[in-house]
């Protein structure tokens, strides 16, 4: 199958972040602000529950940019609710720069996704219109932390694909403009989705 170059980004990932300024985020200011995050998040970042997304060592420009976006209510998480009404713009840098700094734990994949996961993740579907993944995670999931596409190696299986069913569905809208992760996973199957989130969490940035 003929790779497909179109950017994929996901999500759990991605948006535009053109034209935004940001606070500089503090880690040491923000491992004083996280304590309520652990519940869902873990302390360090690293998440035990499959439905909440790992944060350690995801790229700092995308932390906070899905900080912002969930405390303006551009990105409905229905968890997150009210949890961030009491931080400023530069609490949640300081946040997003102590998550950023912390070390992720990894996650497999299943045996029998990898083959299909793979396929997708590196080659997408050309008559689909299903682009690859690596347009801008890169091949090993690592990311472009300066251009703010998220690192997904490593991350939870079952939280990619969630991710990726609610922008096929148009429940999560953050992706700009662009609707680039939108047009993507509305074009992917069950199947689809299920393989390549199983394949990310067993990727190795």
């Amino acid at each position: 199958m003929k790779p497909i170059t179109t950017v994929f980004i996901l999500a759990i990932l991605g948006a535009s972040l053109a034209n935004v300024a940001f606070a500089v985020g503090d880690a040491n200011a923000g491992k004083g602000k996280v304590s309520a995050c652990g519940a869902c998040h873990g302390n360090d970042g690293n998440s035990l529950i499959s439905a909440n997304p790992k944060l350690a060592g995801q790229g700092e420009k995308y932390l906070l940019k899905q900080l912002v976006d969930i405390q303006q209510g551009h990105r409905q998480v229905p968890l997150m609710v009210g949890q961030l009404d009491q931080f400023n713009d530069q609490d949640l840098a300081d946040i997003a720069a102590y998550f950023a700094s912390q070390v992720q734990t990894k996650s497999s994949a299943e045996e029998n996704w990898v083959e299909l996961g793979k396929e997708i993740y590196r080659n997408g579907n050309h008559e689909r219109k299903i682009s690859a993944c690596t347009g801008c995670h890169g091949p090993a999931g690592a990311g472009n932390a300066p251009a703010g596409f998220p690192l997904i190696a490593g991350q939870h299986a079952d939280y990619i694909a969630q991710q990726l069913r609610q922008f096929s569905v148009g429940e999560r809208t953050n992706d700009g403009d662009g609707r680039i992760m939108r047009d993507i996973a509305e074009r992917m199957n069950e199947n689809e989705i299920k393989a390549v989130a199983s394949y990310i969490a067993g990727l190795r940035k």
